[in-house]
């Protein structure tokens, strides 16, 4: 009976996912609601509730690695990540009050048909063509390592699966609810998808806590764990120093949610300014609630531990961690479910792209909101779960370095394209000429930068990695458009 509990709990949750995304969207045969034009699958008509898209925004930013990672790191580190969560709402607060109102009161349906407006039609095509590549590189290296631990949960669930079939199944499955049901679909969703593993992190915390002895949970605010910074870390290499997590976390946050394409079609499906607005505020603080729960877990593992190194424990890394705690110490069906929602975290991002990818490549390269046919949509979104699977086979010979180079790939466009967006919003003299140098000029040094300093063995706090790329646009942008 335990054997077969926990895989029936997946392939149930898996398929109620599926059918009830379709339905909601509207795509379902046998569902009421009125069949969606093609541009309705890209930009759901502008109808979805800001609280929606909140959810939908927080499942779209996290991935598998994040609900695994983050209880590792608060095990050796303490509640960190509580910290950067500062950071990001600052961040968000700024896209909402600056960044939002020019995509609203546009009606635009890409992030980058401001760059359009602004500069022209070579400065979108380029700023896509970024989001593009690295979001393709990006998500087919999330999708390879992701695959990973979940391979590892299902086997100790008596589902011994190879990655390729893992891949390949969990993209199939995503790209067709992505088809078919489209941004709406996609939405409805990742709600679910978070709110599921949302709650597995509560309840293991829940569960962590009512086991701990007096003495133990005496422990812990003496510890430090309970800190939300690494208060005596230096400020350049690590991401959780106070300042590095607010000022670098504020304007990584400007830069991921208020000119990627992949969080920016979210926001613009809203109702309104105001239901955009509180969706992309409202994230941040959800966002860190889920550090806040998945960081407990760790903390609490620590506390009744005793503190003893992973070592001790048997765990060769920190992301062991959690996965070893799901398999070995919950019931059978509750482990099912935590193995469902890390399963989840995976779709969830990785169906936000395929739409996302496949919205901008209508607005932004072929220059349309409104495609041909329902089918043109379909055909695109399964050219781009293609390359995935494809791009994730090609990294899999090396997992360590592409791992290492997935966390570096935001580093190398996010500042070129918040600072093209900054100039053209800050500098009304910049021309398209002027910011499509200061582009390339702002790639070319961060890619010498991550390549050059990050391998010293003191590695740049990614924090810092947008920040200077902004600067760096700003310093060649700004003097050049005065020359012109």
């Amino acid at each position: 009976m335990t054997s077969l509990l926990d895989p029936a709990v997946i392939l149930l949750w898996l398929t109620a996912l599926t059918l009830g995304s379709l339905h909601l969207s509207g795509a379902a045969p046998w569902s009421r609601r009125k069949p969606h034009s093609p541009e309705d699958l890209l930009d759901a008509h502008r109808s979805l509730p800001a609280w929606a898209i909140c959810l939908s925004i927080v499942a779209t930013e996290t991935s598998t690695l994040t609900v695994i990672s983050v209880p590792g790191i608060a095990y050796a580190q303490g509640m960190v990540f509580v910290g950067l969560g500062g950071g990001y709402l600052l961040g968000r607060i700024a896209v909402a009050r600056y960044l939002l109102p020019l995509y609203m009161r546009g009606d635009l349906t890409s992030a980058y048909q401001y760059l359009a407006l602004r500069f022209g039609r070579r400065m979108q095509r380029l700023a896509a063509a970024t989001f593009l590549v690295t979001r393709l590189l990006a998500e087919a290296v999330r999708l390879f390592a992701s695959t990973l631990p979940i391979c590892a949960l299902l086997a100790a669930r008596g589902i011994p699966l190879p990655p390729f079939t893992v891949l390949l199944g969990l993209t199939a499955l995503t790209a067709l609810y992505t088809a078919i049901g489209g941004l709406r679909a996609v939405v409805w969703s990742d709600t679910a998808q978070f709110l599921l593993y949302a709650c597995g992190a509560a309840l293991c915390a829940a569960l962590l806590w009512q086991h701990l002895t007096p003495e133990q949970i005496a422990t812990l605010p003496h510890s430090g764990h309970l800190l939300p910074f690494a208060f005596h870390a230096p400020i350049l290499t690590s991401p959780y120093a106070p300042l590095t997590a607010l000022v670098g976390g504020a304007v990584l946050a400007m830069a991921s949610h208020g000119t990627d394409q992949l969080m920016v079609q979210r926001v613009l499906a809203a109702r309104s300014l105001g239901d955009a607005q509180r969706a992309m505020i409202g994230s941040a603080i959800v966002v860190t609630v889920l550090f806040a729960l998945l960081s407990l877990v760790g903390v609490f593992l620590w506390a009744r531990s005793g503190g003893a190194s992973l070592a001790a424990l048997g765990l060769s890394s920190p992301d062991e961690l959690f996965p070893h705690f799901i398999v070995n110490e919950l019931p059978p069906g509750v482990s099912g479910l935590l193995v469902a929602g890390i399963i989840s975290a995976t779709m969830g991002s990785l169906s936000s792209a395929l739409n996302a990818m496949t919205g901008s490549t209508f607005a932004d390269l072929l220059g349309t909101t409104q495609p041909a046919s329902r089918a043109a949509t379909w055909g695109v979104t399964a050219l781009w779960a293609g390359a995935l699977i494809v791009t994730a086979c090609a990294f899999s010979a090396s997992a360590q370095s592409v791992l290492v180079f997935g966390f570096q790939i935001a580093g190398y466009s996010y500042g070129a394209v918040l600072g093209a967006f900054l100039l053209g919003l800050l500098f009304p003299r910049v021309t398209e000429k002027v910011a499509i140098i200061a582009f390339f000029v702002t790639i070319l040094v961060m890619a010498l930068l991550i390549g050059f300093v990050h391998p010293g063995g003191h590695p740049i706090a990614f924090p810092w990695l947008v920040p200077l790329g902004v600067a760096t646009g700003m310093l060649v942008g700004v003097p050049l458009s005065r020359r012109e």
